[in-house]
């Protein structure tokens, strides 16, 4: 457990998240996600142990991301999964307009679609995906809201969903704030990243209140996924 952020601060809010805020700022941070999901993030061993063993048995995979962002990760997943020969097709929603205009400006493969909308409206519609993913999530959700986005999560999902996330740690923070600094730079990444890591759960903590069928595992560095598997 942490010492120096023993608690939760669930209050402190992330400077991109103002809708007023710098758009070339908030520009070059999506920009810059590309990098930081790419050291920290460790979506590549989730597809190959959590995704990927699923999508082979599939003729066509379908993937939902709440909350793209930057879009590289549905970017990524999509690469990756051309690169082994595999059918997918993968819908990234985000409430947030400005995620999806900056997106327009990429180059996208056929097989992704940017949506901004809410898991609620893909609800409404009767929309299930093979699997529900989110990067960065959970540490933006109230406590209180929780179990709300986790069920919303798992109706919409017809085999897992995985929620990957940061795990609030002294150390975590303290080597975010010294090595982040130099290279995430005219961007949100370095104090939003410490935000975050401030927002997030530990082990322990998340552990404690999902709900029952869902569960929570440590990776490296200073990571959570949070996961639920239909039986």
């Amino acid at each position: 457990m942490p010492y120096f952020l023993s608690s939760r601060n669930s209050e402190s809010q992330e400077l991109m998240d103002n809708p007023n805020c710098d758009q070339i700022t908030l520009y070059n941070t999506y920009k810059q996600f590309r990098k930081i999901n790419t050291l920290i993030a460790q979506w590549k061993r989730v597809y190959r142990k959590e995704l990927r063993p699923y999508l082979q048995t599939k003729p066509q995979g379908h993937i939902l991301d709440i909350g793209f962002g930057g879009g590289d990760i549905p970017l990524k997943l999509a690469k990756w999964a051309g690169e082994d020969q595999l059918n997918i097709h993968i819908t990234a929603i985000d409430t947030d307009e400005r995620a999806l205009n900056y997106v327009h400006q990429l180059q996208v493969p056929d097989n992704i679609t940017f949506i901004q909308c809410s898991p609620s409206d893909l609800i409404k519609n009767g929309n299930q995906y093979d699997f529900v993913i989110s990067n960065h999530l959970l540490h933006h959700i109230p406590s209180e809201k929780l179990h709300n986005i986790l069920s919303k999560a798992r109706q919409l999902s017809r085999y897992g969903v995985l929620f990957n996330d940061i795990r609030r740690s002294d150390i975590g923070y303290m080597l975010f704030n010294m090595f982040a600094r130099p290279f995430f730079q005219n961007s949100y990444i370095v104090q939003d990243g410490l935000t975050s890591i401030k927002r997030s759960y530990t082990y322990e903590e998340l552990r404690d209140v999902i709900p029952p069928g869902w569960k929570v595992n440590k990776l490296f560095p200073y990571r959570l996924l949070l996961n639920y598997y239909h039986e």
